[in-house]
């Protein structure tokens, strides 16, 4: 299966994967997927619920910075489309917390025994 550029104009399941990841987009989204997750406690903490709306939540904030340049560069602009998925990213943020949670951090005698990752 081929790389894509971009991420699709409508949402599939694990559309970050498919992108080429050469290329600046893909770059960018893998870096605030990173932020994200650490911000969620680490990509390993997540429940599988949680990583589908950090998904949904990087496409739709990737459309939403579209819609935006499309605004500032004079070109078409569909405000309700671009409300209507403002909103919808607020809620995902908003279920998903808005504050950062700390990290799970085995205590030194976990790494000492062997246990730590």
């Amino acid at each position: 299966m081929s790389k894509t550029r971009t991420p699709p104009e409508k949402f599939t399941a694990n559309w970050l994967q498919s992108l080429d990841k050469r290329t600046a987009v893909a770059q960018e989204l893998q870096q605030r997927h990173k932020l994200l997750t650490d911000d969620l406690g680490g990509i390993d903490q997540l429940s599988y619920q949680q990583r589908a709306l950090v998904e949904r939540a990087l496409w739709l904030e990737y459309h939403l910075q579209q819609e935006e340049q499309k605004l500032a560069s004079g070109q078409e602009f569909d405000s309700g489309k671009w409300t209507q998925s403002c909103n919808a990213l607020q809620g995902i943020l908003t279920k998903l917390g808005l504050n950062r949670v700390a990290k799970t951090i085995p205590a030194l005698q976990t790494y000492v025994k062997g246990g730590g990752k």
